[in-house]
C-alpha cells in the first residue's frame, strides 16, 4: 500500500491537472454510484488526509469524491486522446475537462458524498504527518491512550497517525535506535515522531523513498526489504517479522543490535 507520501505526491498531481477546470465528462465505473453525473461541475482542488484522496468538486451541490489506492490503485493524468498506460477496464472513475483526463485505475474505495459529510469518510484518522494542520500534541495523545501495544503496532494505526506506512515504520525506527515491539509507554514518543514527520516530509517530492541519503538502487533504505542482510551500520543480520493481530499484521524489519529491547522471532 502506498505510503503517505506517494499519495500527497497524486494529490499534488490531480490537483494541478484538474482543478479550475469544468467537467465535461464523468464516468464512475462501480456499482454504488455509476449513474452519478457530474458534467457541468467545476473541480476545486484535490487534497490528500493520510492515504485518502478527496477530489472536491462543485456542481448542483458541493461533492467529494473519496479514493483510497489500497494495493494497486494509482491515478494519471492524461492529455485528451491520450493512451491510457493501464487497461480500460481497470479504470473505476474518468473525470474529463477537455483539456486534461483523470483516470483513477483499481481504486479500492471510490465514494461520492457531500462536502459537509467528508467526516463520515475521514474523521476517523489521526494527525495527517503531511496535513498543514498537523497536530503532534494530538497525535502524541492517540498514540498514548492504549500504553502497553507495542509501538511498531501503534504506529501503523492510521487513527493514532496518518500516512505511514510500514517503510516509513520500520526505517523511522531504526534511525530511532528503538525497536518496533517496545510498548508505547517505554519509547521515546516525540522523538519517533517528530522523525517519521521529517522523513514523509523530505520525501514528499522525491519519486524513490530515501532514508539513507544515498539515491542509488539498493542504497536506500537502512532495513526495509532487507532481512538477512548486513545492518549497514553494525553489520547484524536484519531481522523481519509480522506485527500485530491477523488479519491486520504488517511485516516489519530491525536491527536487534541497533534497536535494542524486545523482539520476536522472524516469520
Amino acid at each position: 500500500m502506498p505510503e503517505g507520501d506517494a499519495v500527497w505526491r497524486t494529490a499534488r498531481r490531480l490537483h494541478q491537472g484538474l482543478s479550475g477546470r469544468t467537467l465535461v465528462r464523468t464516468d464512475f465505473r462501480v456499482p454504488a454510484i455509476a449513474t452519478a453525473d457530474l458534467a457541468g461541475g467545476t473541480v476545486v482542488e484535490t487534497i490528500s488526509r493520510g492515504k485518502h484522496l478527496l477530489t472536491r468538486i462543485d456542481h448542483d451541490q458541493q461533492w467529494t469524491l473519496h479514493t483510497h489506492l489500497k494495493m494497486e490503485g494509482s491515478w494519471r493524468v492524461y492529455a485528451p486522446g491520450e493512451r491510457w498506460g493501464k487497461a480500460g477496464h481497470t479504470a473505476r472513475v474518468v473525470l474529463d475537462t477537455g483539456e486534461k483526463v483523470g483516470v483513477g485505475f483499481q481504486l479500492g474505495i471510490v465514494e461520492l458524498v457531500l462536502r459537509e459529510h467528508e467526516h463520515q469518510v475521514v474523521g476517523h484518522l489521526g494527525p495527517d504527518l503531511l496535513g498543514p494542520d498537523w497536530d503532534e500534541l494530538e497525535a502524541l495523545r492517540r498514540l498514548t491512550a492504549d500504553p502497553d501495544r507495542p509501538l511498531g503496532e501503534a504506529m501503523l494505526d492510521q487513527r493514532n497517525l496518518a500516512g505511514i506506512g510500514t517503510i516509513y515504520r520500520s526505517e523511522t525506527l531504526f534511525l530511532a535506535g528503538v525497536s518496533p515491539f517496545l510498548p508505547v509507554t517505554a519509547a521515546p514518543l516525540p522523538k519517533v515522531v517528530d522523525l517519521a514527520r521529517r522523513l514523509l516530509l523530505a520525501n514528499r517530492a522525491r519519486p524513490q523513498i530515501t532514508t539513507t541519503g544515498n539515491p542509488r538502487r539498493g542504497e536506500r533504505l537502512w532495513v526495509y526489504g532487507r532481512a538477512g542482510e548486513r545492518c549497514r551500520r553494525c553489520r547484524t543480520p536484519i531481522r523481519r517479522a509480522m506485527q500485530g493481530p491477523p488479519p491486520y499484521d504488517r511485516v516489519t524489519f530491525w536491527c536487534p543490535s541497533c534497536q535494542p529491547g524486545p523482539g520476536t522471532q522472524p516469520k
